[in-house]
C-alpha cells in the first residue's frame, strides 16, 4: 500500500496519546518464548527477486529465512496462487499481453474501485502463461519475466523440499487476501486453504505454517476449524508528520469491519482491551512498525514544511527522526500474543535519519524491544542483524 503524509486528525492524535502514554520500558526485552526473534522472508526475497515466485521464495530459504511469506489470492476455478493482490496488473506482464487486453476491467477491493487484470478473471492455466515482473521500479527488473506464478501447493512443496535439503525447519507464512472480496465472488479462501494444508498434515499448533489477515471474521472462522498459529494483522493509512497514526478511510480499519459497522479501528486492536480480544482467536499481531517504533518529521524554522534533514531535495524517510518506543509489545506479550512487525526494507529512502543508512540498526532496534520476528524484504540482512 502506498501512504503519503496527511494532516493530523483528532481520532489519530488520541490513538496516538495512548499507544505512546507510559512509553519507555526496558530496551532488553526478550521474545515472548525467550527464543531467537524469526526472521520471515517477505514475498520471498523481494528486495532482490520479483514478488511471489519460486524462486524468490528458495532465494529467501537460501537467505536463512526461517518462513516464507505467500499472499494467497483465488483464480477463476478457485485455485490458491501467490499474488501481493487480486489485482495483479503490478506484479506479472499481464498488461503487455494481447490475448488478455479485454480481460481489463475495473472492480472494487475494499471499497476501493481498481483498474487492471485480476486473478479471479483467470483460470489457472491462464494464470501459468503470464509471468512475474518487480513492482518497485527502483528494484531490480532483470529478472521480470522470467518466473511463473506458483500456486500454494507449489510453495508448500518447495519448503518442504528445501527444508529436507537444508536439514531445517522452512515454515509458510500464508496470508489471506482480501477475504470479504473473494467471498463476495463466491470464491472464499479459508475451506480452500485448509483443504490444502490438511493434505500436508498441517492442522496443528506446532506446524510448519502460520496463517495471517487483516480481517478478523476469518480469522475466528479459521479458529473454528483449525489448530495452527494465526495472526492478526494490523494497518494504518499513514503516519502524521508529529509521528501519529494516521486512520484515514478506507485504510482504518478491518474490513469487514467497516461491513458490519464496527467502529472499532486497527488502533483499537492494539489496546490492551483490543489485545485481549484478539489472544481469544489468534496467537499473535503483525503490526505495521510504526505502531511499535514511530518517527516524525522536523519544523525547527517553524515554517509549516518538513525540514530536509539530509539536504537532496526530497522528503522521505530519511528526513524523520524516532521517537519513544510505544507498549505494544509489552502489551502484547502480556496478552500472551507474539509480535511479528512488518515490513523491514534496506533502501536508504526507507530508513529513519537515525540509522543513517544501516539497515541492521533498525533490526537492532526492533530486536531490542523484544519483537518475536520481522517481515523482511532482505532476509540476509534481518539474519545477520538478529545474530550479530
Amino acid at each position: 500500500m502506498t501512504r503519503k503524509i496527511l494532516g493530523k486528525t483528532a481520532l489519530a492524535a488520541a490513538v496516538a496519546t495512548a499507544l505512546l502514554a507510559g512509553c519507555g520500558g526496558d530496551d532488553n526485552d526478550p521474545t515472548l518464548d525467550g527464543k531467537k526473534a524469526l526472521v520471515i522472508g517477505h514475498r520471498g526475497a523481494a528486495g532482490y527477486l520479483p514478488d511471489h515466485t519460486l524462486e524468490g521464495y528458495r532465494r529467501g530459504i537460501e537467505m536463512g529465512a526461517d518462513f516464507i511469506e505467500p499472499d494467497l489470492v483465488a483464480t477463476k476455478d478457485g485455485v490458491l496462487i501467490a499474488r501481493h493482490e487480486p489485482n495483479i496488473t503490478a506484479t506479472t506482464d499481464v498488461s503487455t499481453r494481447p490475448e488478455f487486453a479485454s480481460r481489463k476491467t475495473k472492480k472494487v477491493v475494499d471499497g476501493v474501485t481498481e483498474e487492471g487484470w485480476f486473478a479471479s478473471d483467470f483460470t489457472l492455466a491462464e494464470i501459468k502463461t503470464l509471468r512475474a515482473v518487480q513492482p518497485l521500479p527502483e528494484r531490480d527488473q532483470s529478472f521480470n519475466g522470467r518466473f511463473q506464478i506458483p500456486t500454494l501447493a507449489e510453495v508448500l512443496d518447495l519448503a518442504r523440499s528445501e527444508g529436507r535439503r537444508l536439514n531445517r525447519s522452512v515454515g509458510v507464512y500464508i496470508e489471506t487476501k482480501h477475504p470479504t472480496y473473494h467471498a463476495r465472488l463466491g470464491l472464499p479462501l479459508e475451506d480452500r486453504l485448509l483443504g490444502t494444508l490438511s493434505q500436508y498434515g498441517y492442522t496443528a499448533k506446532d506446524s510448519p505454517v502460520i496463517l495471517q489477515s487483516f480481517e478478523v471474521s476469518n480469522l475466528k472462522y479459521l479458529r473454528g476449524k483449525t489448530q495452527v498459529r494465526l495472526v492478526q494483522l494490523v494497518d494504518a493509512n499513514d503516519v502524521n508528520a508529529d509521528g501519529s497514526i494516521d486512520l484515514t478511510a478506507p485504510y482504518d480499519k478491518p474490513y469487514d469491519f467497516a461491513v458490519a459497522g464496527d467502529r472499532r479501528t486497527f488502533a483499537s486492536l492494539l489496546t490492551p482491551e483490543g489485545l485481549k480480544e484478539v489472544k481469544t482467536y489468534a496467537d499473535g499481531i503483525g503490526p505495521w512498525k510504526p505502531y511499535l517504533i514511530p518517527s516524525r518529521q522536523v519544523d525547527a524554522n517553524r515554517d509549516g514544511k518538513p525540514d530536509d534533514l539530509n539536504g537532496d531535495g526530497v522528503i522521505d524517510e530519511r528526513d524523520r527522526v524516532l521517537m519513544q518506543p510505544t507498549r505494544v509489545v509489552e502489551y502484547a506479550h502480556d496478552a500472551g500474543l507474539f509480535v511479528h512487525p512488518y515490513t523491514f526494507r534496506s533502501e536508504a529512502k526507507r530508513l529513519t535519519s537515525d540509522y543513517k543508512g544501516d539497515a541492521k540498526e533498525e533490526y537492532r532496534r526492533f530486536f531490542r524491544l523484544g519483537v518475536d520476528g520481522v517481515f523482511s524484504d532482505f532476509p540476509d540482512q534481518a539474519k545477520a542483524a538478529r545474530d550479530d
